[in-house]
């Protein structure tokens, strides 16, 4: 027996006989325990007293208990941070694929305002070089100075009637065609985060194919400064040719040839269509076809920005593999 042991039994055998009675044992019950089941809550403080289940503090239990605790909530934490994380990670995922998908819609649409530049090209084309042939026959004595026939108009190859035909241009000089190209895509994405997906470089030229500089004068020259050229010519006839000729029709053939010395003699008509071809060679034309060259360039970013997102892998809700 260890000294520590055989002190306790020497404390316990009060009557030194070497045998502890049933009245010794009952007499230190308590006090062993009081050891063995901690600390009376009489004795703790309002704090410790206000933490204490039962009558009495054990600070070993409570350690325990503590640890054990402390572990299950981290459990329970770390369960519900991780539901979390994975939640705005489908999220996120679902939103990425969105926005390439946008992408590739927003590349379709560049696609429609590249056919559309395209037409509206060759438009202009033909009425610049249909007006500037009409002006340079301007003073012509030909009663039909007006009319501009049209060699197989049917395109069957044969000339002649009723295969030609002819049409006056100036019937048509009235009318505009303001620049409109597709942007409904556009308008839809550039709010949607969409355009986090690209560098600043291709924001950039985005942002100047839909709402650049360039593309504002370039509505403006076909919209309000064709209006102005039209106004005027709509106060001349409202104005003088009214009062001047017995009927005014534009859409009829006859007028143009009946009154063709009369309108020869328009000083302003002549100059506000010298003015309006001007317009259309020097100036729409020009910024049509560098319009055309922006769209192309930002097709080309859209298509490597598109490749690298499709190249990348994704694993659950993780990216890998890009070519970034």
């Amino acid at each position: 027996m260890d000294k520590n042991k055989k002190d306790k039994f020497s404390e316990i055998d009060s009557d030194k006989d070497g045998v502890i009675s049933e009245e010794e044992f009952e007499k230190v019950a308590d006090e062993f325990s009081d050891e063995e089941e901690g600390i009376r809550k009489e004795e703790l403080n309002w704090f410790m007293r206000m933490i204490t289940l039962g009558d009495r503090f054990d600070p070993r239990d409570f350690y325990d208990r503590l640890k054990k605790s402390t572990v299950e909530f981290l459990v329970i934490f770390s369960g519900i941070l991780l539901s979390f994380y994975v939640e705005q990670s489908w999220t996120v995922s679902e939103g990425r694929a969105d926005r390439i998908q946008n992408l590739e819609s927003l590349t379709a649409e560049v696609d429609e305002m590249i056919t559309y530049t395209d037409g509206r090209i060759e438009e202009m084309k033909w009425v610049s070089e249909t007006f500037k042939k009409q002006y340079e026959r301007w003073d012509d004595d030909d009663p039909l100075v007006f009319v501009e026939f049209i060699e197989d108009a049917d395109g069957d190859g044969k000339l002649g009637p009723p295969n030609d035909d002819f049409h006056v241009p100036m019937s048509i000089y009235l009318n505009r065609d303001p620049f409109d190209p597709p942007r409904a895509t556009y308008d839809a994405i550039k709010l949607d985060g969409t355009f986090r997906l690209l560098d600043s470089k291709v924001a950039r030229k985005m942002t100047d194919v839909y709402d650049g500089t360039d593309l504002k004068y370039l509505i403006e020259n076909t919209d309000k400064l064709e209006q102005g050229f039209i106004d005027r010519v709509q106060d001349r006839i409202y104005n003088k040719w009214i009062k001047d000729l017995d009927f005014v029709d534009l859409d009829r053939t006859d007028f143009w040839v009946n009154n063709r010395k009369y309108i020869q003699n328009d000083k302003l008509l002549k100059y506000n269509l010298f003015k309006r071809i001007d317009l259309w060679d020097y100036q729409v034309i020009e910024q049509l076809e560098g319009y055309k060259k922006e769209l192309l360039e930002g097709k080309s970013l859209l298509d490597s920005v598109i490749e690298v997102r499709n190249s990348e892998i994704e694993i659950i809700y993780w990216i890998i593999n890009s070519k970034e």
